[in-house]
This record gives C-alpha cells, structure tokens and sequence, in this order.
C-alpha cells in the first residue's frame, strides 16, 4: 500500500476593516405613526366590512332559498286545492244536471200522456156531439121541408141576422182566447226568467224546477184549451147544425116557392 499524502498548506487570508461612516440618529415622525394608524385601522375596517358583507349575503341567500321553497309549496298546496275543488264541483254540477234531465224527460212524459188523454176525450166528445147534430139535422130536414114559405122569408132573414152575431161571437172569443192564452205563456216566460239563480247548480235545479212547473202549468193549459176548443166545437157544430137547417128549410121554402110561381104563371098562360 502506498502511503497518504501531505494535506495542503492554509491559506490564512487577512480580515479587511470596516470603514466607519457618520452615524445618524433617528427621531420618531408623529404625523408617519398616525397615518400608518389610520391606514391599519382602515384595513382592519374594510375586512370586517367585508367579513360583514359576505355573511349578510349568505344569510339573505339562505333566507330567500327558504322564502322561494316555501312559496314554491304554498303554490303546489293551493293548485291542487284548486284542482280537488274544481273537481268536485264538477261532479256535483254533472250529477245535479242528471238529475234534472231526468226529472224533465218523466215530466215530459207525462204531460205529454195527459194532453193525449186530454185530446183523445175531447175527439170523442167532439165526434158524439158531431153524430148527435147530424142525426138531428137529417130528422129536422123532413120537418123544415113542410114548412111554408112565409115561414121560409122569415126564416132567411133570421138566419141571416143569427149567422152574423155567431159569427162576430166566435171571432170575438177566439180573439179573447188567443190573447189569455199569449198572456199567460208571457206571465210564465217571465216567470221562468226571473227564477234563475247566479250559482250553477242552484241555477240548473231553479230552472228544472219552473221548467217543469212550466211544463205542468202549459199542460193545464193546453188541456184546459183543449177542453174550451172542444166545447167551442161542440158548441158550433151544433150552431152548424142549425143553421145548416135554418138553409135547408130555406132553400126548401124558396123551392116551392118557385114551383109554385112556375105553376101559376103555367096556369095563367095556359088560361090565356
């Protein structure tokens, strides 16, 4: 092995002075304090305003976060309150109309069956008085056809003056008839009309309550028309009848009448 070598010789560098320069000696500023003060004092503001600030606004965003929920909720609640609501309105007011066309097609139905009665009877009735008139017009014919021809003049000039006033009589009722009858559908129109109330199914039961009341006074109506119309046809097929006779006799009296003029002015040429 060989051997280690010599370490190396230190180099011993000498130390340099330090000049020494003028010393100078600080005075403290008040004004520099104050201001250095007041710049942190502004700076320790302006972050609790901003600590300040942030926390306002998370508080308010918290705040409007649950306004807006709640009023979202609140929304939902009343839109299906208002839907359930609806609903059930609905419902009531289809079942209330139910129940009112029901209630109108029975009374139809019924006043319709009691004006054919009503009609059928007055038929009849009108068909008897009709076969009694004519059964009597055909026995009155033989009898008028031996009446004398004065009695025919008179008669004429009668039937003349009677058929005048049935005449009058039966346009002046007629008239009267036609204007109660007009009158009294108004009155119950009317009637009808005001009745109507402003809620839907208190409105739907008020109108099938007139309507049907309507229909029942308007087949009161009718049957008592009817009941007048068939007396009046009564009453004129037998005025009919009479004056039916009152010509026949006539015409049977200016008959003769003419046969005999026809004979005697035979009868005098033939003299000549």
């Amino acid at each position: 092995m060989g051997k280690k070598g010599s370490p190396a010789p230190k180099i011993v560098k000498p130390k340099k002075k330090k000049k020494k320069g003028p010393k100078f000696k600080k005075v403290p500023s008040q004004s520099l304090q104050t201001q250095v003060g007041l710049n942190e004092a502004a700076n320790k503001q302006q972050l609790l305003n901003m600590e300040a600030g942030a926390e306002l606004d998370r508080i308010n965003a918290e705040f409007f976060t649950d306004q807006d929920l709640r009023r979202t909720r609140a929304q939902g609640a009343e839109t299906r309150l208002a839907t359930q609501t609806a609903g059930q309105e609905t419902r009531a007011t289809a079942r209330v109309q139910g129940q009112e066309d029901r209630a109108m097609a029975a009374t139809t139905g019924l006043e319709y069956r009691r004006g054919l009665e009503t009609a059928g009877a007055q038929d009849r009735a009108a068909i008897r008085t009709t076969g009694q008139e004519t059964r009597a017009t055909r026995g009155e014919e033989g009898r008028q056809t031996r009446a004398t021809q004065g009695q025919l003049l008179a008669g004429q000039e009668r039937q003349i003056g009677l058929k005048g006033l049935q005449e009058r009589a039966a346009i002046r009722t007629t008239g009267q008839e036609t204007r109660a009858l007009a009158q009294t559908e108004g009155q119950q129109q009317r009637l009808t009309e005001q009745r109507k109330g402003i809620e839907q199914r208190a409105g739907i039961r008020t109108t099938g309550e007139q309507e049907r009341a309507g229909m029942r006074v308007s087949g009161q109506e009718e049957r008592a028309r009817l009941q007048t119309a068939g007396s009046e046809e009564r009453k004129g097929v037998r005025t009919r009848g009479r004056q039916q006779r009152m010509t026949d006799l006539q015409q049977e009296m200016f008959r003769r009448y003419k046969e005999n003029r026809d004979f005697e002015q035979a009868t005098g040429s033939y003299r000549v």
